[in-house]
Protein backbone atom coordinates (compact mmCIF):
# COMPACT_ATOMS: atom_id res chain seq x y z
CA UNK A 1 0.00 0.00 0.00
CA UNK A 2 1.12 3.48 -0.67
CA UNK A 3 2.43 5.03 2.66
CA UNK A 4 3.39 8.79 2.86
CA UNK A 5 6.31 10.26 4.86
CA UNK A 6 7.03 14.32 6.28
CA UNK A 7 10.79 14.69 6.03
CA UNK A 8 11.59 17.36 8.70
CA UNK A 9 10.67 21.11 7.05
CA UNK A 10 9.10 19.75 4.29
CA UNK A 11 5.80 18.69 3.04
CA UNK A 12 4.31 15.07 2.92
CA UNK A 13 5.81 13.18 -0.25
CA UNK A 14 3.69 10.08 -1.50
CA UNK A 15 5.93 6.89 -1.55
CA UNK A 16 5.48 3.08 -2.42
CA UNK A 17 7.46 2.02 0.37
CA UNK A 18 6.74 1.53 3.69
CA UNK A 19 7.09 4.29 5.82
CA UNK A 20 8.27 2.89 8.72
CA UNK A 21 11.57 1.51 6.99
CA UNK A 22 12.30 5.49 5.34
CA UNK A 23 11.34 6.81 9.01
CA UNK A 24 14.17 4.35 10.68
CA UNK A 25 16.61 4.62 7.53
CA UNK A 26 16.02 8.63 8.07
CA UNK A 27 17.47 8.36 11.63
CA UNK A 28 20.32 6.25 10.93
CA UNK A 29 21.58 8.70 8.25
CA UNK A 30 20.65 12.07 9.49
CA UNK A 31 19.30 14.76 6.84
CA UNK A 32 22.29 14.64 4.71
CA UNK A 33 22.21 11.02 3.99
CA UNK A 34 19.34 10.51 2.18
CA UNK A 35 16.87 12.73 -0.62
CA UNK A 36 13.48 12.16 -2.06
CA UNK A 37 13.47 15.68 -3.82
CA UNK A 38 12.29 14.77 -7.30
CA UNK A 39 15.20 16.53 -9.12
CA UNK A 40 17.90 14.71 -7.39
CA UNK A 41 16.03 11.47 -7.98
CA UNK A 42 15.64 12.34 -11.60
CA UNK A 43 19.63 12.36 -12.11
CA UNK A 44 20.35 9.13 -10.87
CA UNK A 45 16.99 7.15 -12.47
CA UNK A 46 18.59 8.64 -15.62
CA UNK A 47 21.03 5.73 -17.21
CA UNK A 48 23.82 6.70 -18.81
CA UNK A 49 22.50 5.11 -22.35
CA UNK A 50 19.03 6.01 -21.86
CA UNK A 51 18.26 2.73 -22.22
CA UNK A 52 16.44 2.03 -18.82
CA UNK A 53 14.76 4.61 -16.55
CA UNK A 54 14.89 4.03 -12.54
CA UNK A 55 11.91 4.08 -10.46
CA UNK A 56 13.78 4.93 -7.46
CA UNK A 57 11.98 7.20 -5.10
CA UNK A 58 14.90 7.29 -2.31
CA UNK A 59 18.64 7.51 -2.42
CA UNK A 60 20.29 6.97 0.76
CA UNK A 61 24.17 8.84 1.04
CA UNK A 62 25.59 6.80 4.19
CA UNK A 63 28.52 8.82 5.76
CA UNK A 64 30.57 5.60 6.59
CA UNK A 65 30.39 1.88 6.61
CA UNK A 66 28.91 1.58 10.12
CA UNK A 67 25.72 2.63 8.59
CA UNK A 68 25.97 1.66 4.81
CA UNK A 69 25.66 -1.74 7.14
CA UNK A 70 22.52 -0.70 9.19
CA UNK A 71 20.87 0.24 5.99
CA UNK A 72 21.37 -3.01 4.45
CA UNK A 73 19.91 -4.41 7.30
CA UNK A 74 17.27 -3.06 8.19
CA UNK A 75 16.46 -3.05 4.23
CA UNK A 76 17.13 -6.66 4.62
CA UNK A 77 14.66 -7.07 7.32
CA UNK A 78 11.92 -5.26 4.98
CA UNK A 79 12.62 -7.40 2.10
CA UNK A 80 13.38 -3.86 0.32
CA UNK A 81 15.54 -4.55 -2.32
CA UNK A 82 18.90 -2.06 -2.76
CA UNK A 83 20.77 -1.22 -5.42
CA UNK A 84 23.69 0.40 -4.77
CA UNK A 85 24.90 3.28 -7.50
CA UNK A 86 27.78 4.90 -8.01
CA UNK A 87 28.79 7.78 -10.79
CA UNK A 88 26.27 6.39 -12.89
CA UNK A 89 27.92 6.02 -15.65
CA UNK A 90 27.42 2.10 -16.22
CA UNK A 91 26.47 1.17 -19.65
CA UNK A 92 24.37 -2.06 -18.68
CA UNK A 93 21.63 -0.69 -16.64
CA UNK A 94 23.65 -2.33 -13.43
CA UNK A 95 22.61 0.54 -11.45
CA UNK A 96 19.10 1.08 -12.04
CA UNK A 97 16.29 0.73 -9.86
CA UNK A 98 12.99 -0.65 -10.17
CA UNK A 99 9.64 0.90 -8.33
CA UNK A 100 9.98 -0.17 -4.51
CA UNK A 101 13.64 -0.45 -4.66
CA UNK A 102 16.02 2.08 -2.77
CA UNK A 103 19.20 3.69 -4.31
CA UNK A 104 22.45 3.52 -2.13
CA UNK A 105 25.31 5.69 -3.48
CA UNK A 106 28.84 6.24 -1.62
CA UNK A 107 29.29 9.48 -2.68
CA UNK A 108 29.89 11.14 0.78
CA UNK A 109 32.21 8.27 1.59
CA UNK A 110 35.08 9.66 -1.23
CA UNK A 111 38.18 8.70 1.41
CA UNK A 112 41.86 8.22 0.31
CA UNK A 113 42.65 6.56 3.81
CA UNK A 114 46.00 5.87 3.05
CA UNK A 115 48.63 5.92 0.68
CA UNK A 116 51.62 3.89 1.35
CA UNK A 117 54.98 4.21 -1.00
CA UNK A 118 56.50 1.41 0.40
CA UNK A 119 53.84 -1.08 -0.19
CA UNK A 120 53.16 0.81 -2.96
CA UNK A 121 49.52 0.71 -1.83
CA UNK A 122 46.37 2.95 -1.34
CA UNK A 123 43.34 2.30 1.13
CA UNK A 124 40.05 4.49 -0.42
CA UNK A 125 36.68 4.69 0.61
CA UNK A 126 34.33 3.28 -2.22
CA UNK A 127 33.40 6.41 -3.18
CA UNK A 128 36.59 8.35 -4.12
CA UNK A 129 36.59 9.46 -7.66
CA UNK A 130 38.48 7.72 -9.99
CA UNK A 131 40.68 10.84 -11.09
CA UNK A 132 41.34 12.13 -7.64
CA UNK A 133 42.87 8.59 -6.68
CA UNK A 134 45.12 8.92 -9.44
CA UNK A 135 45.80 12.29 -8.63
CA UNK A 136 46.38 11.26 -4.59
CA UNK A 137 48.86 8.49 -6.45
CA UNK A 138 50.81 11.00 -8.65
CA UNK A 139 51.16 13.37 -5.54
CA UNK A 140 53.33 10.60 -4.14
CA UNK A 141 55.47 9.83 -7.66
CA UNK A 142 53.20 6.60 -8.16
CA UNK A 143 50.94 5.64 -10.44
CA UNK A 144 47.45 4.09 -10.50
CA UNK A 145 46.81 2.55 -14.06
CA UNK A 146 42.74 2.24 -14.59
CA UNK A 147 42.15 5.14 -16.85
CA UNK A 148 38.61 5.18 -18.75
CA UNK A 149 36.62 8.09 -20.73
CA UNK A 150 34.34 8.22 -17.25
CA UNK A 151 37.22 8.53 -14.59
CA UNK A 152 36.21 12.60 -13.91
CA UNK A 153 33.14 11.01 -12.42
CA UNK A 154 32.91 7.07 -12.08
CA UNK A 155 33.53 5.84 -8.44
CA UNK A 156 35.79 3.50 -7.72
CA UNK A 157 33.25 1.03 -5.92
CA UNK A 158 31.45 1.04 -9.24
CA UNK A 159 34.77 0.23 -10.92
CA UNK A 160 35.36 -2.67 -9.00
CA UNK A 161 31.90 -4.28 -9.16
CA UNK A 162 32.03 -3.83 -12.79
CA UNK A 163 35.65 -4.95 -12.93
CA UNK A 164 36.48 -2.10 -15.16
CA UNK A 165 38.74 -2.70 -18.21
CA UNK A 166 39.98 0.85 -20.03
CA UNK A 167 43.58 1.67 -21.86
CA UNK A 168 45.63 0.34 -19.68
CA UNK A 169 44.50 -3.10 -19.41
CA UNK A 170 47.26 -4.28 -21.97
CA UNK A 171 49.87 -2.89 -19.46
CA UNK A 172 48.70 -3.47 -16.01
CA UNK A 173 45.51 -5.59 -16.75
CA UNK A 174 41.44 -5.17 -15.89
CA UNK A 175 39.99 -3.64 -12.33
CA UNK A 176 40.54 -6.76 -10.78
CA UNK A 177 44.26 -7.02 -11.28
CA UNK A 178 44.81 -3.92 -9.30
CA UNK A 179 42.68 -4.42 -6.47
CA UNK A 180 44.24 -6.51 -3.52
CA UNK A 181 41.70 -6.10 -0.57
CA UNK A 182 37.74 -5.16 0.11
CA UNK A 183 35.91 -4.16 2.78
CA UNK A 184 32.18 -5.15 1.95
CA UNK A 185 28.69 -5.35 3.37
CA UNK A 186 26.91 -8.23 2.98
CA UNK A 187 23.03 -8.53 2.31
CA UNK A 188 22.33 -8.31 6.08
CA UNK A 189 24.39 -6.11 7.20
CA UNK A 190 27.85 -8.26 8.21
CA UNK A 191 30.74 -6.39 7.32
CA UNK A 192 33.42 -8.26 6.02
CA UNK A 193 37.02 -6.57 6.54
CA UNK A 194 39.27 -8.07 3.55
CA UNK A 195 41.21 -5.02 3.19
CA UNK A 196 44.42 -6.89 2.75
CA UNK A 197 48.00 -5.53 1.46
CA UNK A 198 49.41 -8.68 0.76
CA UNK A 199 50.51 -9.81 -2.85
CA UNK A 200 50.29 -13.77 -1.53
CA UNK A 201 47.37 -15.07 0.31
CA UNK A 202 46.23 -18.67 -0.32
CA UNK A 203 43.95 -18.88 2.96
CA UNK A 204 41.22 -20.49 1.54
CA UNK A 205 38.58 -19.45 -1.29
CA UNK A 206 39.32 -15.99 -2.80
CA UNK A 207 36.51 -13.79 -1.15
CA UNK A 208 38.22 -10.98 -2.86
CA UNK A 209 37.84 -12.22 -6.68
CA UNK A 210 33.81 -12.91 -5.72
CA UNK A 211 32.76 -9.24 -5.25
CA UNK A 212 34.83 -8.14 -8.02
CA UNK A 213 32.88 -7.77 -11.18
CA UNK A 214 29.59 -8.92 -9.28
CA UNK A 215 28.17 -5.64 -9.79
CA UNK A 216 26.54 -5.22 -5.93
CA UNK A 217 24.64 -8.12 -6.74
CA UNK A 218 26.87 -9.97 -3.58
CA UNK A 219 27.75 -7.01 -1.64
CA UNK A 220 27.76 -3.46 -1.60
CA UNK A 221 31.79 -2.87 -1.44
CA UNK A 222 32.47 0.05 1.34
CA UNK A 223 36.25 0.47 1.05
CA UNK A 224 39.65 -1.10 -0.94
CA UNK A 225 43.35 -1.35 -1.10
CA UNK A 226 44.40 -0.50 -4.46
CA UNK A 227 48.14 -1.69 -6.48
CA UNK A 228 49.87 1.20 -7.21
CA UNK A 229 53.25 1.56 -9.76
CA UNK A 230 56.39 3.41 -9.63
CA UNK A 231 54.67 7.32 -12.12
CA UNK A 232 55.83 6.92 -15.42
CA UNK A 233 58.48 9.74 -16.12
CA UNK A 234 58.97 9.15 -20.11
CA UNK A 235 56.38 8.18 -22.78
CA UNK A 236 55.79 8.28 -26.76
CA UNK A 237 52.85 8.12 -28.70
CA UNK A 238 52.22 7.15 -31.85
CA UNK A 239 49.42 7.31 -34.36
CA UNK A 240 50.11 4.87 -37.65
CA UNK A 241 48.10 4.14 -40.85
CA UNK A 242 47.22 0.44 -41.34
CA UNK A 243 46.89 -1.51 -44.73
CA UNK A 244 44.63 -3.95 -42.89
CA UNK A 245 43.33 -5.44 -39.62
CA UNK A 246 46.40 -8.28 -39.64
CA UNK A 247 48.64 -5.84 -39.88
CA UNK A 248 47.75 -4.26 -36.98
CA UNK A 249 48.48 -7.75 -35.00
CA UNK A 250 52.30 -7.74 -36.59
CA UNK A 251 52.70 -4.40 -35.37
CA UNK A 252 51.42 -4.89 -32.35
CA UNK A 253 53.57 -8.26 -31.94
CA UNK A 254 56.54 -6.05 -33.00
CA UNK A 255 55.96 -3.64 -30.94
CA UNK A 256 55.90 -5.55 -27.87
CA UNK A 257 59.23 -7.25 -28.33
CA UNK A 258 61.28 -3.91 -29.81
CA UNK A 259 59.88 -2.12 -27.04
CA UNK A 260 60.72 -4.37 -24.26
CA UNK A 261 56.76 -4.81 -23.25
CA UNK A 262 56.73 -1.07 -22.86
CA UNK A 263 53.39 -0.94 -24.02
CA UNK A 264 50.89 1.13 -22.24
CA UNK A 265 47.98 1.42 -24.78
CA UNK A 266 47.23 -0.23 -28.46
CA UNK A 267 44.16 1.14 -29.56
CA UNK A 268 42.32 0.42 -33.39
CA UNK A 269 39.83 2.66 -34.73
CA UNK A 270 38.40 2.78 -38.35
CA UNK A 271 38.83 4.88 -41.31
CA UNK A 272 34.79 6.22 -40.25
CA UNK A 273 35.70 5.95 -36.65
CA UNK A 274 38.21 8.72 -36.95
CA UNK A 275 36.26 10.57 -39.63
CA UNK A 276 33.49 11.01 -37.01
CA UNK A 277 35.37 12.39 -34.49
CA UNK A 278 37.26 15.04 -37.34
CA UNK A 279 33.49 15.88 -38.26
CA UNK A 280 31.84 16.26 -34.51
CA UNK A 281 34.57 16.64 -31.85
CA UNK A 282 36.02 20.34 -31.67
CA UNK A 283 39.40 21.02 -32.16
CA UNK A 284 40.57 17.26 -33.14
CA UNK A 285 42.78 17.71 -36.40
CA UNK A 286 44.07 14.92 -38.65
CA UNK A 287 46.61 13.06 -37.79
CA UNK A 288 47.71 11.89 -41.20
CA UNK A 289 47.64 13.07 -44.42
CA UNK A 290 47.44 9.70 -45.23
CA UNK A 291 44.20 7.73 -46.17
CA UNK A 292 43.57 4.30 -44.74
CA UNK A 293 41.01 1.71 -44.16
CA UNK A 294 42.28 1.61 -40.11
CA UNK A 295 44.36 3.02 -37.73
CA UNK A 296 45.96 2.51 -34.91
CA UNK A 297 47.24 4.50 -31.80
CA UNK A 298 50.56 3.38 -29.88
CA UNK A 299 51.80 4.44 -26.62
CA UNK A 300 55.12 3.19 -24.67
CA UNK A 301 55.86 4.73 -21.04
CA UNK A 302 58.70 3.96 -18.92
CA UNK A 303 59.65 4.95 -15.47
CA UNK A 304 63.50 4.85 -15.88
CA UNK A 305 64.75 8.06 -16.11
CA UNK A 306 67.12 8.29 -19.06
CA UNK A 307 65.02 6.37 -21.65
CA UNK A 308 64.85 7.69 -25.38
CA UNK A 309 60.93 6.61 -25.93
CA UNK A 310 60.82 8.43 -28.79
CA UNK A 311 63.84 6.78 -30.73
CA UNK A 312 62.39 3.78 -29.49
CA UNK A 313 59.19 3.69 -31.34
CA UNK A 314 60.70 5.34 -34.11
CA UNK A 315 62.77 2.27 -34.45
CA UNK A 316 59.28 0.21 -34.17
CA UNK A 317 57.59 2.53 -37.25
CA UNK A 318 60.65 2.21 -39.39
CA UNK A 319 60.58 -1.93 -39.46
CA UNK A 320 56.84 -1.92 -39.36
CA UNK A 321 56.99 0.80 -42.73
CA UNK A 322 59.67 -2.07 -44.23
CA UNK A 323 57.70 -5.13 -43.17
CA UNK A 324 54.46 -3.78 -45.01
CA UNK A 325 52.85 -2.97 -41.39
CA UNK A 326 52.11 0.36 -41.44
CA UNK A 327 51.61 2.56 -44.73
CA UNK A 328 52.16 5.99 -42.62
CA UNK A 329 53.07 7.32 -38.90
CA UNK A 330 53.54 10.17 -36.45
CA UNK A 331 54.98 10.17 -33.09
CA UNK A 332 53.40 13.05 -30.92
CA UNK A 333 56.21 15.78 -31.11
CA UNK A 334 54.24 17.79 -28.08
CA UNK A 335 51.89 17.04 -24.94
CA UNK A 336 49.67 19.35 -27.73
CA UNK A 337 49.80 16.58 -30.35
CA UNK A 338 49.28 14.25 -27.85
CA UNK A 339 46.42 15.44 -26.45
CA UNK A 340 44.89 15.57 -30.06
CA UNK A 341 45.79 12.11 -30.48
CA UNK A 342 43.65 10.87 -27.50
CA UNK A 343 41.05 13.41 -28.48
CA UNK A 344 40.42 11.53 -31.19
CA UNK A 345 40.93 7.68 -29.69
CA UNK A 346 38.00 9.06 -26.56
CA UNK A 347 36.03 11.29 -28.51
CA UNK A 348 34.48 8.22 -30.47
CA UNK A 349 31.72 7.31 -28.40
CA UNK A 350 30.49 10.95 -28.14
CA UNK A 351 31.00 11.89 -31.83
CA UNK A 352 28.64 8.35 -32.63
CA UNK A 353 26.25 9.90 -30.93
CA UNK A 354 26.28 13.42 -32.47
CA UNK A 355 25.68 11.09 -35.80
CA UNK A 356 22.41 9.68 -35.33
CA UNK A 357 21.47 6.17 -33.77
CA UNK A 358 23.95 3.65 -32.85
CA UNK A 359 24.01 0.23 -31.68
CA UNK A 360 26.91 -0.82 -29.57
CA UNK A 361 28.76 -4.32 -28.53
CA UNK A 362 31.59 -4.47 -25.95
CA UNK A 363 32.81 -7.56 -26.73
CA UNK A 364 36.57 -9.45 -26.81
CA UNK A 365 38.31 -12.10 -28.53
CA UNK A 366 41.38 -13.44 -28.18
CA UNK A 367 43.67 -10.97 -29.64
CA UNK A 368 44.30 -13.21 -32.96
CA UNK A 369 40.95 -13.29 -33.65
CA UNK A 370 40.20 -9.61 -33.68
CA UNK A 371 40.06 -9.81 -37.66
CA UNK A 372 37.98 -12.80 -38.22
CA UNK A 373 35.68 -11.20 -35.43
CA UNK A 374 35.48 -7.72 -37.57
CA UNK A 375 35.60 -9.04 -41.18
CA UNK A 376 32.64 -11.79 -39.92
CA UNK A 377 31.05 -9.07 -38.02
CA UNK A 378 30.74 -6.26 -40.92
CA UNK A 379 29.90 -8.59 -43.26
CA UNK A 380 26.75 -10.04 -41.25
CA UNK A 381 25.54 -6.31 -40.01
CA UNK A 382 25.83 -5.61 -44.08
CA UNK A 383 23.46 -8.33 -44.71
CA UNK A 384 20.83 -7.50 -42.02
CA UNK A 385 21.03 -3.75 -42.50
CA UNK A 386 22.04 -2.60 -46.01
CA UNK A 387 23.75 0.42 -46.10
CA UNK A 388 24.89 0.52 -42.16
CA UNK A 389 28.12 1.80 -41.35
CA UNK A 390 30.45 -0.08 -39.13
CA UNK A 391 32.28 2.14 -36.34
CA UNK A 392 34.56 -0.93 -34.76
CA UNK A 393 37.50 0.70 -32.09
CA UNK A 394 38.91 -0.56 -29.11
CA UNK A 395 41.68 -1.98 -27.25
CA UNK A 396 43.01 -4.66 -29.68
CA UNK A 397 46.03 -5.08 -27.57
CA UNK A 398 43.57 -7.11 -24.93
CA UNK A 399 41.27 -8.68 -27.52
CA UNK A 400 38.24 -5.97 -26.26
CA UNK A 401 36.33 -4.68 -29.59
CA UNK A 402 33.89 -1.87 -29.08
CA UNK A 403 32.09 -3.13 -32.24
CA UNK A 404 29.42 -0.61 -32.92
CA UNK A 405 27.60 0.36 -36.08
CA UNK A 406 25.69 3.74 -36.91
CA UNK A 407 22.67 3.87 -38.54
CA UNK A 408 22.04 3.84 -42.55
CA UNK A 409 22.30 7.51 -43.72
CA UNK A 410 18.78 6.98 -45.21
CA UNK A 411 17.49 5.27 -42.39
CA UNK A 412 15.06 6.69 -39.69
CA UNK A 413 16.88 6.12 -35.95
CA UNK A 414 13.69 4.43 -34.83
CA UNK A 415 13.58 1.98 -37.71
CA UNK A 416 17.26 1.31 -37.00
CA UNK A 417 17.47 0.89 -33.31
CA UNK A 418 14.31 -1.78 -33.56
CA UNK A 419 17.20 -4.05 -35.13
CA UNK A 420 19.01 -4.05 -32.02
CA UNK A 421 18.41 -7.43 -30.36
CA UNK A 422 18.70 -9.18 -33.44
CA UNK A 423 21.93 -7.74 -34.46
CA UNK A 424 23.10 -8.53 -31.04
CA UNK A 425 22.63 -11.95 -31.77
CA UNK A 426 24.43 -11.88 -34.87
CA UNK A 427 27.72 -10.53 -33.11
CA UNK A 428 27.44 -12.47 -30.52
CA UNK A 429 27.29 -15.63 -32.58
CA UNK A 430 30.31 -14.92 -33.97
CA UNK A 431 32.36 -13.73 -30.82
CA UNK A 432 31.02 -17.00 -29.13
CA UNK A 433 32.55 -19.06 -31.95
CA UNK A 434 35.86 -17.56 -32.03
CA UNK A 435 35.58 -18.50 -28.38
CA UNK A 436 34.79 -14.94 -27.21
CA UNK A 437 33.09 -13.29 -24.42
CA UNK A 438 30.06 -10.82 -24.60
CA UNK A 439 31.05 -9.08 -22.33
CA UNK A 440 34.43 -7.41 -22.08
CA UNK A 441 34.77 -4.39 -20.09
CA UNK A 442 30.94 -2.96 -19.15
CA UNK A 443 29.62 -6.11 -17.37
CA UNK A 444 26.17 -7.87 -17.55
CA UNK A 445 23.65 -5.51 -15.83
CA UNK A 446 20.30 -6.14 -16.72
CA UNK A 447 21.05 -5.53 -20.21
CA UNK A 448 22.86 -8.44 -21.45
CA UNK A 449 20.71 -11.05 -18.56
CA UNK A 450 19.59 -13.47 -20.79
CA UNK A 451 22.47 -13.26 -23.32
CA UNK A 452 24.54 -14.52 -20.42
CA UNK A 453 22.06 -17.74 -19.53
CA UNK A 454 22.16 -17.89 -23.83
CA UNK A 455 25.76 -18.35 -23.75
CA UNK A 456 27.04 -19.53 -20.67
CA UNK A 457 28.00 -23.01 -20.18
CA UNK A 458 24.98 -23.94 -18.19
CA UNK A 459 27.46 -25.32 -15.20
CA UNK A 460 28.41 -22.02 -15.08
CA UNK A 461 24.62 -20.34 -14.80
CA UNK A 462 24.32 -23.02 -11.64
CA UNK A 463 27.12 -21.85 -9.42
CA UNK A 464 26.23 -18.38 -10.26
CA UNK A 465 22.90 -18.89 -8.94
CA UNK A 466 24.40 -20.89 -5.93
CA UNK A 467 26.64 -18.04 -5.26
CA UNK A 468 23.50 -15.98 -5.20
CA UNK A 469 21.61 -17.63 -3.23
CA UNK A 470 24.09 -18.84 -0.52
CA UNK A 471 24.82 -14.63 -0.11
CA UNK A 472 21.55 -13.21 -0.54
CA UNK A 473 18.72 -15.64 -0.14
CA UNK A 474 16.22 -12.84 0.33
CA UNK A 475 17.24 -11.54 -3.63
CA UNK A 476 17.76 -8.00 -1.63
CA UNK A 477 20.69 -6.41 -3.58
CA UNK A 478 20.68 -5.48 -7.09
CA UNK A 479 17.58 -8.36 -8.10
CA UNK A 480 17.49 -8.99 -11.42
CA UNK A 481 21.11 -7.81 -13.07
CA UNK A 482 23.71 -10.25 -13.93
CA UNK A 483 21.16 -13.46 -12.99
CA UNK A 484 17.68 -13.64 -12.25
CA UNK A 485 17.44 -15.40 -9.03
CA UNK A 486 14.13 -16.24 -7.75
Amino acid sequence: MPSTVTPAGSSTIATNLPARLVAELQAVLGPRGWSMEQDVLAKHNREARNKFTGMAELVLYPANTGEVAQCARLCHEAGIALVPQGGNTGRCGGAVADPGQILINLARMDKILETDARDFTMTVQAGAILHHIQQAAEDHDLLFPLSLGAQGSCQIGGNIATNAGGLNVIRYGNTRDLVLGLEVVLADGTVWNGLSKLRKDNTGYDLRDMFIGAEGTLGIITACTLKLFPRPRHLATAWVALPGIEAALDLLALARRETGDAIAAFELMSQFAQDLCISHIQNCITPLETRAPWYAMIEITSSRPRDDLASVLEGVLERALEGGFILDGTIAQSEKQRANLWAIREGIPEAQTLEGGSIKHDVSVPVSAVPALIEQGIKQAQKRIPGIRPCPFGHVGDGNIHFNFSQPENMPKAEFLAHWEDLNRDIHDIVAGLGGSISAEHGIGRLKVDELVHYADPAKIKLLAAIKQALDPQNTLNPGKVINHK
